[in-house]
């Protein structure tokens, strides 16, 4: 639940802060990154202060090496978190967080499956829905800045879609 809670409140600050007119963060993205780069940053240390024995508990026992899986995850969630912060490596990031989220995606359901005694947000459901929302995050981070930028969403070719078929050359 505090990764959810570190999103949400991240962002919203950001939200509020470009809003009362800090310029930087008035476009959502910029917020939205921001609140997910808080947010790795929380998961990323917790693979090595504070949680660490639960998380490689969570590993699902075919997979080998736990403690050096959740080793690899925190760095590549912190590498992640750092990376959102910059536009140039924001899309990259997003992207390689997404499937992050995925990898570990299995994780989460073993735990729910196997735990006892767990809180209701540790239950399967609300996991899962949690999840759902991040990878939207990070999917919606990586796809803004991908259409915004070079290519088919660059202003340059905008312009050239928009000229009528005898104004092209």
């Amino acid at each position: 639940m505090e990764p959810l809670i570190t999103l949400a409140g991240a962002t919203l600050a950001l939200l509020t802060a470009g809003a009362l007119g800090v310029r930087a963060l008035r476009p959502w993205p910029v917020a939205l990154r921001g609140g997910l780069a808080a947010m790795f940053a929380l998961t990323g240390t917790v693979h090595f202060v504070g949680m660490r024995e639960e998380l490689i508990a969570m590993v699902p026992p075919p997979l080998p090496h736990p403690g050096l899986l959740v080793t690899v995850t925190g760095i590549l969630e912190l590498a992640g978190a750092a990376a959102l912060l910059w536009s140039r490596t924001a899309p990259w990031a997003a992207a390689g967080l997404t499937l992050l989220l995925l990898a570990m995606f299995p994780a989460n359901v073993h735990l729910a499956l196997t735990g006892t005694d767990l809180p209701p947000h540790q239950e399967l459901l609300p996991r899962t829905a949690m999840q759902v929302l991040f990878l939207a995050t990070t999917a919606a981070v990586a796809i803004h800045a991908w259409r915004h930028r070079g290519g088919r969403g660059s202003s340059r070719a905008r312009a050239d879609r928009e000229q009528s078929p005898d104004q092209a050359v």
